[in-house]
């Protein structure tokens, strides 16, 4: 593992632990770098500020927990372990979401996901005559859903289990992807 990894980790680590107790409103690249013994200038010369450190945990994290699973057939497979993986980092995730900022979580959580589903989409759609503009309607409605479903879930809680959430989502997905797809 490189030195610039290591060090972006140990920064990751600082924010998650920080996180656990103070509203990420209130944590400052500063608190972030004494937390794991590093120099403010070290945080800046990998993220440009402390959103990007969220948006770089989220998207090295879950991107684990989602590959090999942008076809149609396993998407299940990684709504799941993504899923399980923001229950078992809870408090982050409810910290990251309840933050307003120009580029906060939210934002970010919606274009990743809409990536992802787009591929969906085009998995889906191979063979269809389906016009681009159509597929990226259908993506982004797809995207507004899940992310909507998912943030509420995190935001109350995460009451229901990920095998319940993906099984709900399962059952309105199957099927009305298609046929949304193949009215075009």
């Amino acid at each position: 593992m490189s030195e610039s990894i290591i060090t972006e980790k140990a920064l990751a680590l600082s924010l998650k632990q920080l996180m656990k107790t103070v509203p990420l409103s209130k944590i400052s690249i500063q608190n972030i770098a004494d937390n794991c013994r590093l120099n403010r200038q070290t945080f800046y010369y990998h993220f440009k500020d402390k959103f990007d450190l969220v948006n770089w945990i989220y998207y090295t994290e879950v991107t684990e927990c989602i590959a090999n699973c942008n076809r149609y057939e396993n998407w299940t497979d990684g709504m799941y372990r993504t899923l399980c993986y923001l229950m078992n980092n809870n408090s982050f995730y409810i910290n990251a979401l309840n933050t307003p900022g120009q580029n906060a979580f939210n934002g970010y959580f919606f274009d990743f996901s809409c990536e992802l589903i787009m591929g969906i989409v085009n998995d889906v759609s191979l063979g269809m005559n389906v016009p681009d503009m159509d597929k990226k309607f259908i993506a982004d409605f797809y995207t507004h859903a899940f992310v909507g479903i998912i943030v509420q879930w995190i935001k109350t809680g995460m009451k229901d289990s990920p095998q319940i959430m993906v099984e709900n989502m399962r059952n309105v997905v199957e099927g009305s992807m298609l046929g949304a797809l193949s009215r075009h």
